[in-house]
């Protein structure tokens, strides 16, 4: 175990690291397959995996969570199960139905909208297929990924409002625009979630501080790590709900753990993201995919042989091993 301040070795990490490309079933964020590091800590595995076009300051974050939860022993846990939501990509609506069947028993769905080169037409027979198949009790959320300007997102939460909505993810990027969509809609009664506002923030209390969103999309690694993410949501003061970035189980594992550590759990997590692979590096019987719409609190180990057969290209491997090199040196 580390002090608060210690980090491992380099030579440590890559000793310990794995590279692995997992192809996605359906293409989600632009990619049909992600590519992230598996790293075997004292503590159990974890995982390091911004996105390859996140830069080395950004991607410090990431580090951090990783060898956090690696080399450091969890917080204390209040629960051994999540509710997680399905996330359904920009897909057609006559994909909506394909997608969905990969989520076992989940009662919410997140709708990706306001995609690039797509129209609110395509949000709206998007949507409408998902409330025909989840029914008056479902649950349908929103993230447009600050897709939208301000006027754009009031008239689409207009538009789509019919269908019944938990609640809208980061329909603007400023904080700003939030403060002010929030306050056009609120006779809606539509909740306004921030995440982009939190997790590619150099501030991310400033959403709660500036009353523009109701609640909070929080994700681990990007904030650092399980401590820091604990802090932010206890001193916003706002609901939260748990998501991962396309995340393998290891990864995934984090994000549960986060999600058991908090004294309170309001609504559904974002946690069911291995459902969107065709594999994941553990045996299936151990992966975090949603069963009966849960995920369980766990350490995963990966499986050897997926490992190996995951594996990309050495110089792909490499592109890993360095950029893990660069990063740390910022830590």
């Amino acid at each position: 175990m580390l002090d608060e301040q210690e980090h491992p070795a380099l030579a440590d990490i890559l000793e310990r690291m794995r590279v692995v490309a997992l192809p996605l079933h359906t293409r989600f964020r632009g990619q049909t397959v992600r590519e992230l590091a598996l790293i075997e800590g004292p503590e159990g595995w974890t995982e390091f995996s911004p996105f390859p076009e996140y830069d080395d300051v950004e991607s410090a974050a990431w580090l951090r969570a990783a060898l956090e939860f690696g080399w450091r022993p969890a917080p204390p846990l209040v629960r051994t199960s999540i509710p997680v939501n399905a996330t359904l990509p920009a897909v057609p609506a006559a994909d909506v139905e394909r997608v969905l069947a990969h989520y076992d028993g989940c009662r919410t769905v997140k709708v990706k909208v306001a995609e690039r080169g797509q129209t609110l037409v395509d949000d709206v027979d998007r949507i409408a297929r998902v409330r025909e198949l989840v029914g008056p009790e479902g649950r349908i959320r929103l993230d447009a990924n600050g897709g939208w300007n301000l006027d754009e997102a009031e008239h689409a939460v207009h538009r789509l409002a019919e269908f019944d909505l938990e609640y809208l993810e980061q329909p603007c990027a400023s904080v700003d625009e939030l403060a002010e969509l929030r306050r056009r809609i609120g006779y809606l009664g539509i909740p306004v979630a921030a995440d982009e506002s939190v997790r590619k923030a150099d501030d991310p209390l400033a959403v709660a501080r500036a009353g523009a969103a109701d609640l909070l999309v929080v994700k681990a690694q990007p904030l650092g790590g399980l401590r820091r993410a604990l802090a932010v949501v206890a001193e916003a003061g706002l609901p939260a709900v748990i998501s991962s970035a396309l995340e393998s189980s290891v990864g995934i594992a984090l994000g549960a753990h986060l999600a058991a550590a908090l004294p309170e759990l309001p609504y559904d997590c974002g946690l069911a993201t291995v459902d969107l692979f065709e594999t994941d590096v553990v045996a299936p019987a151990r992966s975090l995919r949603a069963r009966g719409g849960s995920i369980t609190v766990e350490r995963p180990v990966p499986d050897a042989g997926l490992l190996e057969r995951l594996r990309p290209a050495l110089a792909r491997e490499q592109w890993w091993r360095d950029r893990v090199t660069r990063v740390h040196a910022l830590l």
